[in-house]
């Protein structure tokens, strides 16, 4: 670990490879586990905001469920997406191949808003857990993502490089040319 302005950064997102390879997947993370997808409170009022401009992009179960459960949920005090049947997001919707896209990106990517998604989903394989006095940045290990794992080990995309515009919409331009710095000094 080590720390760069005000968080704390695992190295391994600098020795870790990562790629989506959704043709492999197909998009599995928004349709498993055991919880929506993070929210943070600032997000709330920007789902509020589009939401009407989102809606038509769900499919109608997702709208159902959230129509029955609200635009977010409070899961142990956290606030996360709602889930359609306690299993896939709320969100989800699929593309021709079957594959679990997003349909907030996918409202995003009409030009329809300006909110690509939720931070927790464009970070992803990176997580942030939020302290008083620092945010660490860690690397999450999920069985369902070996496929994007040897794919990033293919093409040697470090989890960092991966997601460079949500670490850089997180924590800004300056931060992220820094840790370009530690990690080419790291990898030497």
């Amino acid at each position: 670990m080590f720390q760069l302005g005000k968080t704390i950064v695992s190295e391994d997102i600098i020795e870790k490879e990562f790629v989506c390879n959704l043709n492999a997947c197909k998009g599995v993370c928004c349709i498993d586990g055991e919880a929506g997808a993070p929210l943070n409170e600032d997000e709330l009022k920007i789902l509020m905001d589009i939401y009407p401009k989102v809606k038509p992009f769900l499919r109608p179960e997702g709208i159902k469920a959230i129509e029955e459960q609200g635009l977010f949920i409070t899961n142990e005090g956290e606030y996360e997406t709602p889930l359609i049947e306690g299993k896939a997001c709320a969100y989800v919707i699929f593309d021709q191949k079957k594959i679990a896209k997003c349909g907030i990106e996918e409202a995003f990517n009409n030009g329809k808003i300006n909110w690509k998604k939720p931070i927790s989903c464009h970070l992803y394989p990176v997580r942030i857990m939020d302290y008083s006095e620092f945010s660490a940045v860690n690397y999450h290990k999920w069985p369902i993502c070996n496929d994007a794992c040897a794919l990033g080990k293919e093409l040697k995309v470090p989890v960092y490089k991966f997601v460079k515009e949500a670490l850089i919409r997180k924590f800004g331009e300056d931060w992220y040319l820094e840790l370009e710095k530690v990690a080419e000094k790291h990898l030497k």
